[in-house]
Order: C-alpha cells, then sequence, then structure tokens
C-alpha cells in the first residue's frame, strides 16, 4: 500500500512570495495515496529533515515528494534523510518549484497553480519508483593532471605529500606555464620565478610524481576510479636520462647565434634550432627543432652538438613514444592564452612596431629575457611615454564579453615597473578600474601616487597619420597617437606615445578543445570547462572522478589559482582515499528479450558505455556497462525496439508525470 508524505519548502521567500505554500499543502492531501503534507520554512535545514525522518517512522510513510528548490542543490541531503530513516533514498523525488516556477512566473495565482501541477505529477511518478541498490568500485590510487603551470604543480605537489602518485603530463617543453614568463607578480611586487621555480624543482625531485613534459594525453577510456590514460610524447631528440643541462651542445650548433623567433619569448627573442625555453626550466633538458634542425630536415650539417655532448645525450634516432598507464581520477589544469590582439587592427598590433602584447613587455621586463630587463623600442632607444589599453579582447561584444579578472591588475603592476625601469611617462585607458583582491586597491593607490595617468575611457584606435601640423611633429620622431574619448573630461584626446601596451584578455588554451573531446566534458559558451555548480561544487565536473582547477574553468589571478588547484587535490584525496566508490544507480539496462542487436544505440552513447556482444544464443545483444552509463538516456530515447529502460526515469514513470502535469 501506497503512503506518500509530500513536503513544501518555501526556502525562506524565494518560494513562499510568489506561491501559496498553504494552498499547495492543502492541494497535496488531496492527491490519492498521500497521508502527510507539510510546508517548513527551510526543508534543507536540520529540522526540515528531522520532520521527514519523524514522519517516515511515524506514519510509516514509503514514498517522499519534496517540492523545493533544484535537485542540483538538494537532493543528496534529503536522500541520506530518507536512508536515515530506514527508507531506500530512491523512493525519493524532487519537484523543482523555485528555478521552474517562482523564479520565473510573475502571477502569483498562476505561479501557484502551476507548483501544485508540479506537486501532482511527483506524486504520480514517486508511485512507480522501486527500490534501488547503490553499486560499487575499487578505486585506483594514481592520478592524473594535465597541464603543468602553477595549477597543475600546486595540485601535483599537494597530491604527492601525501603519498599519491601523479601523473603530470605537460605539452610545453617544460613546466610552469605562462606564470614563468611573467617579470614580478601583484600587488606584492615579488619575483615570479622565486616563488615558482622552486616548486618546479619540487616537482621534478619529487619520488611520487611521473613528469612527462613535450606530451599530450591522446586518450582517455574507463569510469571513476579506473581510467586507462594513453599519453603520447614528441621526440626531443635529446636523453633526458643522460643529459645534464650543460648547453654546451647549443653553443656549438651550426647556427652561431639565435636567429628563429623564440616562442617563450612571445617572439621577441631568438632562439637556436636547439634550445632551452628559459634558464630554469624543468626538466633542464634541450630540445631540438625538427623543422630547423639541418640535420633532421636536410642531413647536411656536421652535427657539432653531438661531437661536444660528452654524455652522449644526443639521439637523433627518438621517434614518438606511447605512454599507457592506470589512474583513479583526473585534475585538468590547462590554463588559459593571451587574446590574439591582431584580431582588433585598429589597435595596430603587427601593423606598427612599438605595439606590443603585455605578455610581450613581461619578457622584455624579465632578467632572462631578449632585452635583459631593459624597457626598449624596436630601434633600442628607452621609450619616453608609454600607452597600456586596458580590456583588449575583453568586455567586448565583438569578441569575449567576460571581463578576464587580471587586466586592470597586471597593466597597473606593468605601469609602474615600465616607469621605474625607463622613466617614461604612463598613461593607463581603461573602462573601470577592478582591484577586488586583497591588497589590490591599496596597490592601484600606490602607483596613483606614482605620477602614473590613469584615462577613463575605451581607445578607439592608434594611428601615425597626423591630424595636425604639432602631431606631425611628433610623428616624424617615431610617435604613434592614441585616440581615445576621455569620458571623464568629456572630450576625444589624441595622445602622442612611443610605444603603445596592448592589456590583452584571457581565452581557453589552445589544447581545452582536444581535452574537451576526449573526456567528454561540458564547457561554458566562453569555452571555459564547465564546473558542476558555481557555489557547491566549483572544481567539480559533471563527470565523476574529473576535476578542474585554474585558467581551465575560468580567468583567474594567481592566488585564486593556487587556491582551487588544492581544493581540486583536496577533493581528489577525498575521493581516492575512500577505496571504493559508490555508482549511482539512475542508469539505463537492456531488456535483452527485446533487443534486436541492431547497434543503433552504441555510436550514440556519449560515455562509450555500451557495446555489441553475443549472448548464449549466439546472438549480437547490446549490453550496457554500469559504471561508464551517466544516466543521460540518450540510448533510451534512441533504441527502436524500446527494449533499453532507465532506473528512475522508466517510460511509466515519466508518462505519469507528464499525465500529472497536463490534467485539469
Amino acid at each position: 500500500m501506497l503512503r506518500i508524505g509530500v513536503y513544501i519548502c518555501h526556502c525562506g521567500r524565494n518560494i513562499a512570495d510568489k506561491i501559496d505554500v498553504k494552498e499547495v499543502v492543502e492541494f497535496a492531501k488531496s492527491l490519492d495515496g498521500v497521508v502527510v503534507a507539510r510546508d517548513y520554512k527551510y526543508m534543507c535545514s536540520d529540522p526540515g529533515q528531522d520532520l521527514i525522518v519523524k514522519d517516515i517512522k511515524e506514519y510509516g510513510l514509503n514514498r517522499i515528494v519534496v517540492a523545493a528548490c533544484s535537485p542540483n542543490l538538494h537532493e543528496r541531503t534529503f536522500r541520506n534523510a530518507c536512508k536515515r530513516a530506514g527508507l531506500n533514498p530512491f523512493l525519493f523525488y524532487m519537484a523543482n518549484i523555485r528555478e521552474l516556477d517562482a523564479w520565473v512566473t510573475e502571477d502569483r495565482k498562476k505561479a501557484t497553480e502551476k507548483a501544485k501541477r508540479f506537486v501532482r505529477a511527483v506524486v504520480n511518478r514517486v508511485k512507480l519508483q522501486k527500490e534501488l541498490e547503490v553499486g560499487k568500485t575499487k578505486i585506483n590510487p594514481n592520478v592524473l593532471i594535465i597541464g603543468g603551470g602553477i595549477a597543475g604543480i600546486s595540485a601535483a605537489l599537494t597530491l604527492a605529500d601525501a603519498g599519491v602518485h601523479v601523473y603530470l603530463v605537460e605539452k610545453s617543453p617544460s613546466i610552469g606555464g605562462n606564470m614563468a614568463k611573467f617579470d614580478k607578480t601583484f600587488p606584492t611586487l615579488d619575483c615570479s620565478a622565486c616563488i615558482l621555480t622552486p616548486k618546479m624543482t619540487s616537482v621534478k625531485a619529487h619520488p611520487n610524481i611521473t613528469l612527462l613534459t613535450y606530451s599530450e594525453v591522446e586518450s582517455i577510456e574507463g569510469y571513476v576510479g579506473n581510467f586507462h590514460v594513453k599519453v603520447g610524447r614528441l621526440p626531443r631528440y635529446v636523453r633526458e636520462d643522460k643529459c645534464t643541462g650543460c648547453y654546451q651542445c647549443i653553443e656549438d650548433c651550426l647556427y652561431t647565434e639565435p636567429i628563429f623567433p623564440s616562442e617563450f619569448d612571445e617572439g621577441i627573442g631568438k632562439r637556436k634550432p636547439i634550445h632551452i625555453p628559459f634558464p630554469q626550466a624543468v626538466p633542464l633538458v634541450p630540445q631540438i627543432d625538427g623543422n630547423l634542425c639541418m640535420w633532421l630536415s636536410s642531413r647536411k650539417c656536421p652535427r657539432y652538438c653531438m661531437e661536444v655532448c660528452e654524455p652522449k645525450a644526443i639521439d637523433f634516432k627518438m621517434k614518438y613514444e606511447t605512454f599507457e598507464f592506470d589512474v583513479g581520477a583526473i585534475i585538468v589544469a590547462t590554463g588559459y592564452k593571451p587574446f590574439d590582439p591582431s584580431k582588433i587592427p585598429q589597435y595596430g598590433y603587427g601593423i606598427y612596431d612599438n605595439v606590443y602584447t603585455s605578455l610581450q613587455i613581461e619578457r622584455m621586463l624579465s632578467s632572462t629575457g631578449p632585452t635583459g630587463g631593459e624597457v626598449l623600442l624596436k630601434d633600442g632607444r628607452k621609450p619616453k611615454r608609454v600607452a597600456i589599453i586596458h580590456c583588449v579582447g575583453s568586455r567586448d561584444e565583438n569578441y569575449n564579453r567576460y571581463c578576464s579578472k587580471v587586466c586592470c591588475m597586471y597593466s597597473i603592476k606593468l605601469a609602474h615597473l615600465i616607469k621605474e625601469r625607463s622613466g617614461a611617462e604612463v598613461f593607463n585607458f581603461y573602462i573601470d578600474i577592478r582591484a577586488a583582491g586583497k591588497a589590490y586597491e591599496e596597490f592601484y593607490r600606490r602607483v596613483l601616487s606614482e605620477g602614473v595617468y590613469f584615462v577613463r575611457g575605451r581607445v578607439a584606435y592608434v594611428t601615425d597619420i597626423p591630424e595636425n601640423e604639432k602631431e606631425e611633429k611628433e610623428v616624424e620622431k617615431g610617435r604613434l597617437i592614441v585616440v581615445v574619448e576621455d569620458t571623464l573630461l568629456g572630450k576625444i584626446r589624441r595622445i602622442p606615445v612611443d610605444m603603445v601596451v596592448l592589456s590583452v584578455g584571457l581565452e581557453p588554451s589552445d589544447g581545452a578543445e582536444q581535452i574537451k573531446r576526449v573526456l567528454k566534458l561540458s564547457c561554458s559558451a566562453d569555452g571555459w570547462f564547465a564546473e558542476r555548480h558555481p557555489k557547491l561544487a566549483p572544481v567539480s565536473t559533471n563527470t565523476e572522478g574529473i576535476f578542474i582547477a585554474g585558467c581551465a574553468q575560468g580567468p583567474k589571478d594567481i592566488p585564486e589559482t593556487v587556491a582551487q588547484a588544492q581544493a581540486a587535490a583536496g577533493e581528489v584525496l577525498s575521493l581516492i582515499q575512500r577505496g571504493e566508490i559508490e555508482l549511482e544507480p539512475s542508469i539505463a539496462y537492456v531488456d535483452k528479450e527485446k533487443c534486436s542487436g541492431c547497434g543503433v544505440c552504441v555510436p550514440l552513447c556519449p560515455f562509450n558505455a555500451i557495446s555489441l556482444k553475443m549472448d548464449e544464443n549466439g546472438k549480437l545483444r547490446s549490453e550496457i556497462n554500469p559504471a561508464l552509463c551517466q544516466g543521460c538516456g540518450t540510448c533510451v530515447a534512441a533504441c527502436p525496439s524500446k527494449a533499453i529502460n532507465q532506473n528512475l526515469f522508466s517510460r511509466e514513470e515519466i508518462l505519469a508525470e507528464i499525465e500529472g502535469l497536463i490534467k485539469d
């Protein structure tokens, strides 16, 4: 006999302001099978849960309905309450009357009527729900981290120090990411290398970390607790296990001078075909560019590098390698790439010599950079006037609508450093100054007091075409003209400068798209990896066992990146130290009698959970791996034989719910 309890939540005023909760309670009492119906201010609170537990025991309830907020928030909360009362947690179901009703329906009468229908629909479907058992699977204690920037490094060290074995995969020849290119960090002006390089060295030396640089993830199969990973590694043509990092091979290369643009120096520095990206690289092992090396491209080289290498580390026979291993959890820390300002031609990047990106200026300011820490124009002179243009590629309807979060602060930092190193006048052209972090406002005011000019207004364009005789003389000196509407003065200004710095925004890294396909992760409209919940699960994804950290999830500064990386590491530790994990039972299953073996479902499954196998009678039948199935229902909808059904979402339950919604 069905004995149903219905509980309506006020959610403070979120629901009660738009829905007559008392009226909905009285309506619920009239529904067939409902034994008790109540309302409470906050059903998710301890008293609210205790009310459900008490009623289950007192009234012998065997089905529970809670009409409240989204199941994403509190489904587990109420399932646990049912479990404490001795009721199978899968005999409970939620009606979302907050997001789907109270928050989107203006008319109180209509909202109340809608809530009644939602409650009736869920009461109808909960009658058909069956007891389900939670499956369990063992967890492999190893962890994969994709990305070797500050996020990946922080997560790797946190896990490794806790005794977990970590595979750290980085696509570049060295770990360090974009932070390795910075000179100083805001707001304290700490040396970026001084913070980062000890951590990089610790990664290399840690016995619990297997470092795979110059490598990319090819494929990942399996499920939470049991992922099988395949990683491909490009040949360096220098053996890591033999190289001592002495630089002799670089010095004796046939190319006596570096003539090729350096990727690490953002194209303003030069390198040889055999090179180390930067002096603190980890591993400190040269890489030979197969496209530029004369031996690898044409066999027309005396190979001086091999002759001078005492440990015999150079090996031109090295090939692409593949590594395979198993892990129980994955952290994605693929970072970001800077916006390409050549997409905005009016700012002159790639057109005028002295227009640079912020990251190129970072390399100039670095003592190990191409100019030895000096800010110089193309002709080698120090600039007397510098313009820094904020929000290039951010907060722009034509490119990226979002704020890149760090541009204001790093622009202020660059203004301070440029003025300090060159003595130049510095103009910051900004929309708003966003200095929300700890000590950020103080840093802004400090730079303001140093005599840096701040002009409020979006720059229209940068040009070398003079408007009058005075500007013609300025342009003859090799200067550029920044045209901007100064919104504080209320007029158009034309400001001559020697150098323009474009404060470019942050975009998802180039490797993010491949990782999205390999891991089948969802992304936001802007391309950043999507978290399960922005407040309650900011580092988890919708795929169990896969977590995100740092700028893979969205733009953020270094402190926030490190905090999120350690949070992801904490989630992973919590997962793997359980030893085993419960599997959600709301998964699809196949009725072998109805299955025709057509295979329509196999390619449609986004989680590769379905395969065709021979049964005992030699007939092909679909088989679903319960550990891989995520309960998306795609196969259920697609099956032409109606041989696939799903726990908690059977056809009968869905039709009963629909009937409750449309019935007058």
